[in-house]
């Protein structure tokens, strides 16, 4: 997009393009997403950043009202498999906040030298500015959905100090951490979380969001003792255990969702009610991070159902099912275990070899087994060679994995067929443009092949 297209998307409060771009106002010194509902300012005075670091690293503070910081992803970063769409992936996995920039340069196999080059080049920040923007986030939530001390959320949103948590959030938002709590919705009375009942978030999405295909797949898929869910169709709550870098956690996403609208009427977004329940609060980005994936929260149905509505096979699929999603995995290396055993052995698994919680959650008592386990445990066949290949990292499969290089190291393994390799790819790298093995898919699906599949599926035309 060049800047005078952006201008009329903002001019028009386009809300599909929200996460895409962001605008700053130089006159008033804040920056907003295109769907802001303030006063448009006129063309002279606006600015254009392809992330809010970038804003936030030219002294631009977020608008209170739109509050840009909340806004879904940028669907470019599934698709994009290049060193810039693999460090975003990192970055928003916490990886800069626990390894360092040299341990994301490391996981990219690059200099940090060079991965600050290529980030500042193409997104107008680097690493460290990315991370920031996102710990300043993360605080935000904390100070407005929980009661956690001051101190507390510093550390927790990965700052290294509370001085620098201070000025970051001066810097982001114009205020205090103690103005930032009482500017949540409700103010000082506002009803907020305790660790023990979990964080309340909003995990937002843009344009229309088909809940039911997406939690009748997890409802088939549950694998007994690590999820559950329960309700009925259209009103159902998907439960799981999720392992995390610094602890575990408990998590609960609603079927039923709020949703929004853009002041022009056109463009719907909305979100899922979700509940957290962390052991150990600095895990907050890296959870909701995860069940972004999961749910497919980022993707762009515009741009998905646009390409696939043109096919005419797809056409009348699309129509009915618009805003389609494609599911990833909370955790990747569950996610291949399960494509290659199955979810009744799966469960076998969990009961044998899935660490046991402190204190069982409804029905939810474990944790997914880790891949070393799996491998010390049952070292033998497929499934040994692929938790060991997990476990001393032959294969990677965490969100800057080259998906390329991934599907190669599968293969290499005994008993992968394309076909569960194929499902890896889907569902553990979150790649939008994979196709079954032997179905003869049209290029003009391209880059989108994962979701015509999942039309496909739904329609009865192919088989799981």
């Amino acid at each position: 997009m060049d800047e005078d297209t952006r201008y009329e998307a903002v001019r028009s409060r386009d809300a599909r393009f929200d996460g895409a771009f962001f605008f700053a106002v130089e006159t008033t010194g804040i920056y907003c997403r295109p769907s802001c509902p303030a006063v448009t300012p006129k063309r002279r005075n606006v600015r254009f950043f392809r992330t809010a670091a970038a804003a936030q690293g030219s002294g631009f503070r977020a608008c209170r009202r739109c509050r840009p910081d909340a806004v879904p992803g940028s669907a470019e970063w599934n698709v994009r498999a290049d060193v810039v769409g693999r460090a975003v992936r990192l970055i928003g996995d916490g990886v800069v906040d626990r390894e360092g920039v040299g341990g994301l340069a490391d996981r990219l196999g690059y200099s940090a030298r060079q991965v600050q080059r290529q980030l500042t080049a193409e997104l107008g920040a680097g690493p460290v500015a990315l991370a920031r923007a996102q710990r300043a986030h993360t605080a935000r939530t904390l100070l407005q959905t929980t009661e956690l001390p001051v101190t507390e959320i510093a550390f927790a949103s990965g700052f290294a100090s509370v001085r620098q948590f201070n000025d970051t959030i001066r810097a982001v938002y114009a205020t205090t951490p103690s103005g930032l709590r009482e500017a949540a919705p409700g103010g000082r009375g506002a009803r907020r979380g305790s660790p023990a009942a979990g964080i309340p978030l909003r995990l937002a999405h843009r344009g229309p969001y088909q809940a039911r295909p997406v939690f009748d797949l997890l409802e088939r898929e549950a694998v007994p003792g690590v999820e559950e869910v329960t309700g009925s169709a259209g009103a159902r709550t998907y439960r799981r255990t999720l392992r995390l870098p610094y602890g575990h956690a408990v998590v609960a996403v609603e079927e039923r969702g709020g949703t929004t609208t853009a002041s022009s009427g056109a463009h719907p977004g909305g979100w899922l009610e979700t509940r957290l329940r962390l052991t150990d609060p600095r895990d907050l980005t890296t959870a909701v991070q995860r069940l972004r994936r999961l749910f497919d929260l980022d993707a762009d149905p515009y741009a998905v159902d646009e390409r696939l509505a043109a096919d005419p096979r797809l056409a009348p699929l699309v129509v009915a099912r618009p805003g389609l999603r494609s599911p990833g995995a909370a955790d990747p290396a569950e996610a291949a275990v399960r494509a290659l055993t199955g979810s009744a052995d799966a469960e076998r698994l969990v009961q044998r070899y899935g660490k046991t919680l402190d204190a069982p959650s409804g029905s939810l008592t474990h944790l997914f087994p880790e891949p070393a386990v799996l491998a010390g445990a049952e070292p033998d066949g497929s499934l040994g060679a692929l938790a060991t290949a997990l476990a001393d990292g032959t294969v990677r499969l965490d969100p800057g994995a080259d998906r390329d290089d991934a599907e190669a190291a599968l293969r290499a393994l005994p008993g992968m067929g394309p076909a569960v390799v194929a499902t890896i790819r889907v569902r553990a790298l979150g790649d939008p443009d994979v196709a079954p093995p032997g179905l003869d898919v049209p290029d003009h699906w391209r880059p989108w092949r994962s979701y015509a599949v999942r039309h496909l599926l739904l329609q009865g035309e192919l088989r799981n």
